[in-house]
């Protein structure tokens, strides 16, 4: 028998497990041997080996390898064994870099591994859902992407989207009767969910039938293979330029060879030469040191609850000029307290904070026992019949499982002494009919022990006011002008102190109704009351703002909530001032595109929003050529978070769809990530400009000392092998350091970067040129220096121009740190970049003093007296330019 002909006792017999306790931890552990985790095989990985060997296929690396069998082949094998060597100790770096950032990736794919409810050992728990096995019990609503293929054994108004296996776009509607049909087809299967679909409305609970590759998706696993990784803007504009540099290198070689040639050089030496320079001119790093920055950037945004789930997102971040942000869970704690209650005139205060289910009901001041008040008792029972969400302990800490405006409303009742287990003995629910963005109301259907039938409906109080024909007002009254004055004052009285409400009515129904639909019971109801809560800012996230102010950073909130709510948190967060203009959704919808381009950049708070109006706001921002950010939890704010240049889903409460739609996932929900994230993107992208700057600023060096020697008709003052290992070696490490860098303390006090703007913007393109040319100029003069005093002497020159070209890198590399100067930053401040140096200084001293390494890098041991002359001029290029720091204002960038 197939699991959807199955009846609940089959299914649970057949599984082995239990719809009320899950399957015990012990249980669990024996299926994961038996079965495996619950994921799908993927394309099968290159090897080290393999990942080795490809970092020789760069055009300059199989130059340089040519070149080595030409000097084997010629009889030159020293310089032969010294290519391959420096070509060798390259591919390592190479291969460590690559190593490193494809496990960055695998942990980042591991943190953002959907999640999923499995009930285990008789409670729900949140886990990945790797972890699901055959017989698990698993939960989900309206958002939520399914873990497993299951077999339903709950379901209220249930619909899953499953085009992806179907190729049908409407959702289908879920069921759990079994059905009597041997191999139907798959989008007939109305009581089974599969992994990999979508639920979109309603919620259900399933037993997992299937998981990994036994899964209906799991035949066509072979879709999910071969996902490459996705390559940033910044890093094609990188490939683009190392194209350019290689064209520019291959003329480079040509004219040297020509006038060396010309002036009657040796060819072999000539050449050589020439292919050194071409070499240098080209960054072979710059693709790894590149990814290698992005990677160690997402790290570090990991560290920071921000998962990075799009690379092009990390470089967009340091252009974010707007943030759109919701305001529950993301600018607020989160955790729902109900504080007021109103009916019928009559206003209760709660005491306690959080979830803890402890504290008394006052009126005026005046203590009062819930029990023997009866319309604060019946506002509280069904504000909590009316829920979803659970309180459960942990230790002393009290949480919610669920929405946390219903554990706001749950919370408040269990004060009362109410339970839901209480509930249930009392009240049986018949139907739900879920909460959804345009309804913005909730009702169940429930049967009470009498046997009556009535309806519970909770939702915004502006809306259900309007659904409402009766109050209760001491007895159960029509709902006249006067009474609907009272709410309405009521609610404003509760919004200005920074309160959400909840308002609650019900409707009896009778034994004929059998039509349970929205439009059926949403009507012609009894309001109760009110339920009042507060959700207190977060104190970082006023901290955030102001940061993200300085920076020219615009925040604005978007809520669903109430208009005087939403001011009373912006104001307290300094988003606006008091009186600031609001806008509401209703008001957006009569506006034009053009008039809204016009209110985005005057309002920072829209309240009673929809996702809808959440897209067109975003859509209004990047007319006015605004880089945007947007934050979103639900399904419907996908087109949004698509729409925005930086999606930002929730971790916590965010569902599904919503983190697929998104470029980056907030782990804590806190909207200070957000601005921890800004800074780590604007940081990666200063590092790698730092790179650029350090390499191609040594490269400019390299080849101008050979060029003004050449045109200038002197010796060359370096031989091929030694700027072959000042530029795969000694070039390397330093440069992977500063990508390495943490932030520069003012990084939040710079206006958003243009992201059109070239690497080279801001002046980078002239640091390049006018460092190179001092670093080539104090090469040459520390060579010419040398070699007049001693012209029979030339390797004593050379090996002199060389420790001063390694000296000159090492310290313009501390210069590359800032854009301001040298001075601008504790040189102690990267550890990295120090021990880096540290290391290359040891290197270059081996060169030079090692004997059996002197012929191969044509060195000499060099006097102590010499190191002075090198050390001073290689410290000129830095410090020439850098000294006009203290004369300039420290607000200007150099």
């Amino acid at each position: 028998m197939e699991f959807h002909e199955m009846d609940r006792a089959q299914l649970l017999e057949t599984l082995k497990t239990d719809s009320l306790q899950g399957l015990s931890t012990e249980e669990v552990r024996l299926r994961q041997k038996q079965h495996g985790f619950n994921e799908l095989i993927e394309a099968k990985k290159h090897s080290l080996f393999f990942l080795f060997f490809s970092q020789f296929k760069d055009l300059m690396i199989m130059v340089l390898l040519a070149a080595a069998a030409i000097s084997f082949v010629l009889g030159e094998w020293i310089d032969a064994a010294a290519i391959v060597l420096i070509v060798i100790l390259n591919a390592f770096l190479g291969f460590y870099q690559d190593r490193k950032a494809e496990k960055s990736l695998e942990a980042l794919k591991k943190l953002s591994a959907p999640q999923v409810q499995l009930l285990r050992n008789g409670e729900w728990t949140r886990l990945p859902s790797r972890e699901i096995v055959p017989g698990d019990v698993i939960r989900f609503s309206s958002g939520d992407r399914i873990g497993a293929d299951v077999r339903l054994i709950e379901a209220v108004s249930l619909e899953i989207e499953e085009s992806a296996l179907t190729g049908e776009s409407m959702p289908d509607a879920k069921q759990t009767e079994p059905l009597a049909v041997a191999n139907p087809n798959l989008a007939d299967i109305s009581n089974m969910a599969f992994m990999g679909t979508l639920a979109t409305r309603g919620s259900g609970v399933g037993v997992v039938v299937g998981t990994g590759m036994n899964t209906e998706v799991g035949q066509i696993a072979g879709l999910l293979h071969g996902a490459d990784g996705i390559e940033t803007p910044l890093q094609r504009k990188l490939q683009q330029l190392g194209k350019i540099l290689i064209v520019a290198s291959l003329l480079l070689t040509a004219i040297v060879v020509a006038l060396g040639v010309l002036r009657g050089n040796d060819f072999y030496t000539i050449f050589f030469a020439g292919l050194s320079l071409a070499v240098a001119a080209v960054p072979e790093g710059l693709p790894a040191v590149v990814t290698i920055a992005l990677s160690i950037g997402v790290q570090r945004m990991i560290k920071k609850d921000a998962v990075v789930r799009k690379l092009p997102a990390v470089e967009i971040l340091g252009s974010a000029s707007v943030i759109c942000s919701d305001k529950t869970g993301t600018m607020t704690e989160n955790e729902m307290t109900v504080t007021h209650l109103w009916s019928g005139g009559h206003e209760w205060t709660v005491e306690g904070a959080g979830y803890e289910p402890t504290g008394r009901f006052f009126e005026t001041a005046q203590p009062v026992e819930p029990q023997r008040v009866p319309a604060l008792y019946q506002l509280l029972q069904y504000g909590m019949l009316c829920t979803n969400a659970t309180v459960h302990q942990k230790g002393q800490e009290y949480a919610i499982d669920g929405d946390p405006t219903e554990g706001a409303l749950v919370v408040a009742a269990m004060k009362a002494g109410m339970t839901k287990e209480l509930l249930k003995k009392e009240f049986t629910l018949v139907q739900e009919l879920p909460f959804d963005s345009e309804r913005k109301m909730m009702s169940v259907i429930v049967q009470n022990s009498s046997g009556k039938f009535f309806a519970i409906t909770k939702g915004a109080p502006d809306i259900l006011a309007t659904r409402c024909n009766a109050i209760l007002w001491e007895t159960e009254k029509p709902l006249s002008v006067e009474k609907l004055v009272g709410i309405e004052d009521a609610v404003a009285a509760m919004a200005h102190n920074a309160l959400r409400t909840m308002a609650i009515a019900y409707k009896p129904l009778t034994p004929q109704t059998t039509l349970f639909t929205e439009e059926a019971i949403e009507k012609d109801l009894v309001f109760i009351g009110l339920e009042g809560m507060m959700d207190p800012p977060r104190e970082e996230v006023k901290t955030a703002i102001q940061e993200c102010r300085n920076a020219g950073i615009r925040t604005i909130m978007i809520t669903g909530d109430h208009a005087a709510t939403a001011l009373a948190i912006a104001e307290k967060l300094h988003i606006s001032g008091a009186n600031e203009l609001v806008v509401e959704g209703k008001e957006i919808d009569t506006m034009s595109a053009e008039q809204l381009q016009v209110v985005v950049e005057q309002a920072s708070v829209f309240a009673r929003t929809t996702p809808e109006h959440k897209l067109r706001i975003v859509q209004a921002l990047q007319q006015n050529g605004r880089v945007v950010a947007m934050t979103g939890d639900g399904v419907n704010d996908a087109p949004a978070l698509k729409t925005a240049d930086i999606g930002v889903a929730m971790g916590i409460t965010g569902t599904d769809v919503a983190k697929e739609a998104s470029s980056l996932i907030l782990m804590d929900d806190n909207f200070a990530t957000i601005k921890s994230a800004i800074v780590e993107g604007r940081n990666i992208y200063d590092n790698i400009r730092k790179f650029i700057r350090y390499l191609l600023a040594s490269n400019v060096g390299e080849i101008l000392v050979m060029l003004f020697a050449m045109i200038l008709a002197f010796p060359l003052p370096l031989v091929p092998i030694q700027i072959l290992w000042v530029n795969l070696v000694t070039d390397g490490l330093p440069a992977l350091a500063l990508g390495l860098d943490r932030p520069e303390a003012d990084v939040m006090k710079k206006k958003p970067r243009d992201p059109a703007e070239s690497v080279f913007a801001r002046g980078l393109g002239w640091k390049i040129l006018s460092r190179g040319f001092l670093i080539g100029s104090a090469t040459l003069a520390a060579f010419l220096i040398v070699y007049d005093r001693n012209p029979a002497d030339l390797p004593y020159a050379q090996t002199t121009a060389f420790a001063t070209l390694v000296m000159a890198q090492l310290i313009h590399v501390f210069d590359c740190r800032s854009e301001k100067s040298i001075f601008a930053r504790n040189p102690f401040g990267n550890l990295y970049l120090i021990g880096a140096v540290l290391s290359s200084v040891v290197l270059l001293l081996v060169v030079i003093y090692l004997p059996p390494l002197q012929p191969f890098f044509r060195t000499v041991s060099l006097a102590a007296g010499d190191w002075l002359l090198i050390l001073g001029l290689a410290a000129l290029p830095t410090f020439l330019l850098a000294g006009t720091y203290f004369f300039k204002p420290k607000t200007e960038e150099s």
